[in-house]
């Protein structure tokens, strides 16, 4: 004698790509300073010095001091390996400086690799990235989406089984992705400043695509 199976509780998975449109902000280019010398305190002035030039360029185009961020300084021996020895040739300094814009200002792109370049930085990448703020809008939105999308399924699966969905028994945020969009990169410091040009021409935001999966717990009766 076969005993039925009772089901009470069903499973759902809510997946849902959101797509935006026209609300990424432009980290244009991310400067890096890199300054030797033979002390640490002389790499380091030298390093500042650009850093100055590099900001009153920057701000000259109409940016603010807001949009001018450091990511990331330092200053380290630099040393190299000559015939098995470790030579020591000064230190380095070194500063990598973001500045952001609006992706109504894409037409200073150029103008900002300029200002980096003529103050004696190098170009490391260009991306196209949400703020912080449209960010989290985003993701709010994505996993409200994947939630109802679960809910959707629940109540689909419920109808194909002659059942209510009853009471949500437990939900969880399995997964959100988002990326920025990088329009470049350089392989090096000292790489030509052309080529991020050349990669920002005629450059649009676009659409881009955020997921997030969110799965659900339903009572069924």
């Amino acid at each position: 004698m076969h005993k039925s199976v009772q089901i009470t509780t069903i499973i759902v998975v809510g997946i849902i790509l959101l797509s935006l449109i026209g609300i990424y902000k432009l980290s244009p280019a991310s400067d890096t300073i890199e300054s030797k010398a033979t002390t640490s305190s002389e790499a380091n002035q030298l390093n500042s010095e650009i850093v100055e030039k590099l900001t009153t360029n920057i701000l000259a185009l109409g940016f603010e001091e807001k949009n001018i961020i450091t990511e990331n300084f330092n200053v380290y021996p630099n040393n190299e390996w000559i015939n098995g020895k470790m030579i020591p040739k000064g230190y380095v300094a070194t500063h990598s400086i973001k500045i952001e814009m609006s992706t109504s200002e894409t037409q200073k792109i150029g103008q900002v690799i300029d200002a980096g370049v003529n103050a004696g930085a190098g170009i490391s990448y260009i991306n196209f990235e949400l703020s912080p703020e449209k960010q989290s809008e985003a993701k709010a939105e994505a996993i409200k989406l994947a939630a109802q999308d679960a809910k959707v399924q629940a109540q689909a699966l419920a109808d194909g089984l002659d059942k209510k969905v009853g009471k949500l028994v437990s939900v969880s945020l399995d997964d959100f992705n988002y990326y920025p969009w990088r329009v470049y990169s350089a392989s090096g410091v000292s790489e030509d400043a052309m080529m991020a040009k050349e990669a920002t021409t005629n450059i649009q935001p676009g659409d881009k695509e955020i997921s997030a999966r969110v799965s659900a717990v339903y009572k069924i009766r």
